[in-house]
């Protein structure tokens, strides 16, 4: 008998294939990674067609951005990341505001939805526009695209959207790192962010994300049940400043976001040992 059930095995091929899989997928780290990464990845295009279907009868518009969200919650369930938000209070505003994020992984998309309020705005880089499904709904959400190989003509957008602030009673969210930072700290700042709020004459809300490396690590391939902290902070005011404060107005920020950064990733991390 014992010499039959491998022979009956590949009589069901797809029964094979299917324990193959669990056994795979139990064993070898490597392949839970990519498995998880290929759903996230199948869920954020998938779910942009729902986006896509309901927001096209109020064309594009920003209250779409809500959709969006709501997609993308169930995420932190699937995966088993618990994520916890502090300084919430610092969230209870209606004004325009600049929002400014840490920007590490893709996984940035599900855990900011946590704290993204209603009628914000993401700034993104251009090449996201072409995804897709995933491209349409971005754009259908009112996500505002800039060119980052243009810098004048990433200027002269942030400046339009500056106007908008106040206008349209939007707030606008940026990385300002300008691209995703795996290494643990924060990469140097570019001042778009800044000179919008200096223009727009907004206060500046700074959002810290902790470090994923405690449940996420794309070099070690491995992904796993975990923690993420989202701490706001307070907000920094930016009335009667001008283009000359620019610079320290960055450097200040960026500090302070560095320092919380270190500050709650060290509880994450001492949490999963």
């Amino acid at each position: 008998m014992d010499i039959l059930q491998p022979l009956l095995l590949l009589h069901y091929p797809f029964t094979f294939l299917f324990i193959a899989f669990l056994v795979l997928y139990q064993v070898k780290p490597a392949f839970r990674y990519f498995c998880k990464m290929t759903f996230y990845k199948l869920w954020l295009f998938t779910l942009s067609i729902v986006v896509i279907i309901v927001s096209i009868p109020h064309g594009r518009n920003v209250e779409n951005i809500k959709f969006f969200r709501m997609s993308l919650l169930p995420l932190k369930y699937i995966f088993g990341v618990k994520i916890v938000v502090k300084g919430k209070e610092n969230l209870r505003t209606k004004k325009p505001h600049v929002f400014v994020l840490n920007h590490q992984t893709s996984l940035d998309i599900m855990v900011m939805m946590e704290i993204l309020p209603n009628r914000c705005v993401p700034i993104a880089k251009k090449e996201i526009l072409y995804m897709g499904p995933f491209g349409l709904a971005c754009w259908l959400s009112g996500i505002i695209f800039i060119d980052r190989k243009k810098k004048e003509e990433s200027i002269t957008t942030l400046m339009e959207v500056a106007h908008s602030l106040h206008k349209e009673n939007i707030h606008v969210l940026i990385f300002p790192e300008g691209t995703r930072n795996h290494g643990g700290s924060m990469l140097p700042f570019k001042r778009g962010a800044f000179q919008l709020a200096v223009k727009a004459q907004v206060p500046i809300i700074p959002v810290v994300i902790s470090s994923y490396c405690n449940f996420y690590s794309q070099k070690e391939k491995r992904f796993t049940p975990g923690k993420s902290i989202i701490q706001i902070l307070p907000e920094v005011e930016t009335l009667g400043l001008g283009l000359d404060d620019v610079p320290k107005l960055t450097e200040q920020v960026r500090d302070s976001m560095l320092t919380a950064y270190q500050e709650i990733s060290g509880m994450t991390n001492g949490a999963s040992h």
